[in-house]
């Protein structure tokens, strides 16, 4: 059997290490695996395949600000792919983020509509069902469910800085998504497997399918200290914030208002910021840029006394089941499909927006130490989120698609 996905990514970056993970998983019972990506790349189990060039993608890009038409060019690039795609006739079609300056789905769905090979979506956000945006929660917006137009968010990403193109995206995206007969749509959290049923997708089978970590990688460490030293922390009560990119529906400014409410031996460390975030820091929060360094983020979890999640946008909270792994309890505001990942044993649920309760639940883990937490925390990581049985799940669906086919 022969699995090929398409992701913005491969083994880099949260989808791109999911595809990675679903691949290995299928390598492991028998499949041949293949991953088609366009960008941000490292070693890889699968056969990879390189989706057109930079300059394809930053023509995209360009051409995304200045008409909206995100989605809709890189037509020689997916025509490129599309040939590869019939050498090597697949037995699935696993499709991860389409958005990201990389592919036209319009030619990809036709040529899937053709083919009537089993497709397997994996939504990681809401893009494939707006006129726009991949997430609305920040703004409340609800066009999605009727018909896009006006965009509130045409700036935001994908940004447009000239026109306005929602209401046909919204139409034309409809139309496309809609034409394809064998296909599943796998969200990764119960709260967005809700919002696919009521969307312009709705006629597709839904399976929820929570993503899964290496709970090998992500585990309690025991040289505590001995990481403490490495960024000169002694008896700090740490606070950890860990995102691909801080912005301010991330939570960075709710960060800058949590550190104005602490004590001089409460900490918090963020990873993930620019050069340009490092610099505007307040003394009390220790900035780190991006990594990719899975044992830096063990570390990091491991010696925190409470991981904060102020995100107000958030698919699942991939990053809230990697603190779990490593024995940490997690504070997360009610968004998305953050809370599905924690209990009342592992973690604290908190309405968005409110630093005060976000200050109560530090203190009250403070008080509780994190001791009282971590068995909880690391037996939830991996019932619930082990990569082994998530990704699994996958390979049951792989089998029951070409079971029927």
């Amino acid at each position: 059997m022969k699995l090929l996905q398409i992701s913005i990514e491969v083994n880099s970056g949260s989808v791109g290490r999911i595809a990675e993970q679903i691949g290995q998983k299928a390598i492991d019972c028998g499949w041949d695996s293949y991953i088609a990506y366009a960008r941000n790349n490292l070693p890889s189990k699968s056969q990879t395949i390189k989706i057109g060039t930079l300059y394809d993608v930053y023509t995209h890009g360009v051409l995304t600000r200045i008409t909206d038409k995100h989605g809709f060019y890189s037509t020689h690039a997916t025509k490129k792919l599309i040939k590869q795609i019939d050498e090597i006739k697949p037995d699935i079609i696993h499709l991860h983020h389409l958005h990201g300056y990389y592919i036209n789905i319009e030619v990809l769905f036709n040529y899937l509509t053709k083919v009537k090979t089993p497709i397997v979506w994996t939504f990681h956000d809401c893009w494939s069902f707006t006129g726009h945006c991949a997430h609305f929660d920040y703004i409340g917006c609800n066009k999605w469910k009727t018909g896009c137009y006006e965009c509130p968010q045409k700036n935001e990403y994908p940004a447009s800085f000239l026109y306005d193109r929602s209401k046909k995206n919204y139409e034309e995206k409809k139309e496309i998504f809609n034409s394809v007969g064998n296909m599943t749509i796998v969200p990764v959290s119960n709260w967005l497997g809700k919002l696919v049923k009521q969307s312009f997708l709705k006629k597709y089978p839904v399976n929820v399918i929570q993503n899964g970590i290496d709970i090998e990688m992500f585990k309690p460490l025991n040289n505590i200290d001995q990481i403490k030293d490495r960024y000169k922390l002694k008896d700090e009560f740490i606070i950890l914030g860990v995102a691909s990119t801080w912005t301010v529906r991330k939570g960075f400014q709710d960060f800058i208002e949590l550190s104005k409410l602490l004590i001089n031996n409460e900490k918090i460390i963020l990873v993930g910021l620019s050069r340009k975030q490092i610099k505007i820091l307040p003394l009390n929060i220790i900035g780190i840029e991006r990594t990719e360094n899975v044992q830096q983020l063990a570390d990091l979890y491991s010696i925190a006394n409470v991981f904060v999640n102020p995100t107000h946008e958030e698919a699942l909270g991939l990053t809230n089941i990697e603190s779990l792994a490593c024995g940490t309890p997690v504070i997360t505001y009610n968004s998305g499909g953050s809370p599905e990942t924690i209990d009342d044993k592992t973690g604290i649920v908190i309405e968005k927006g409110n630093i005060d309760k976000i200050l109560e639940a530090v203190r009250l883990i403070k008080y509780n130490e994190k001791e009282k937490y971590s068995v909880d925390c690391r037996n939830r990581a991996v019932r619930h989120f082990n990569k082994q049985d998530r990704f699994m799940e996958y390979i049951k669906l792989y089998d029951s698609l070409l079971s029927v086919k």
